[in-house]
């Protein structure tokens, strides 16, 4: 069985692997011996889906932290329920659907799948308080 531990994992990992995507685009706009080099502003500039991706996947790496360290909180303090199981699950599944929709340029999408991943924040800091 997953526990929150193993969902923040899987977050972080899934985290780490989306600069594959928008790398793919850099390899096929400017090569890959230039997408090897130091960053030039001369080169062209990614598709914007690719634009997306990399916007996309900063967003994950700001949130990050705060989903592990609500999550590492709720373990710490041994509060641990099916409903952070869930809630740490759900994190999982929001964030992978904000990397997609915002790389596909779905606006209302990507604002509630955002809107979602911060909603189960805002619940695990609740647990973590004692209010939930």
């Amino acid at each position: 069985m997953m526990t929150e531990i193993h969902w923040m994992a899987a977050t972080g990992l899934m985290t780490a692997l989306f600069w594959m995507v928008y790398v793919l685009n850099r390899f096929a706009v400017i090569g890959i011996p230039a997408s090897l080099g130091n960053p030039n502003p001369e080169h062209k500039p990614l598709s914007d889906w690719a634009q997306r991706a990399t916007a996309a996947h900063q967003n994950a790496m700001e949130n990050f932290p705060i989903f592990a360290a609500l999550v590492l909180g709720v373990v710490a303090l041994n509060l641990s329920s099916s409903l952070t199981i869930t809630l740490s699950m759900l994190y999982f599944f929001a964030r992978l659907a904000h990397f997609v929709v915002y790389t596909l340029g779905i606006p209302v999408a990507r604002t509630l799948t955002f809107a979602l991943g911060w909603v189960v924040q805002v619940v695990l800091a609740l647990v973590i308080l004692g209010v939930v």
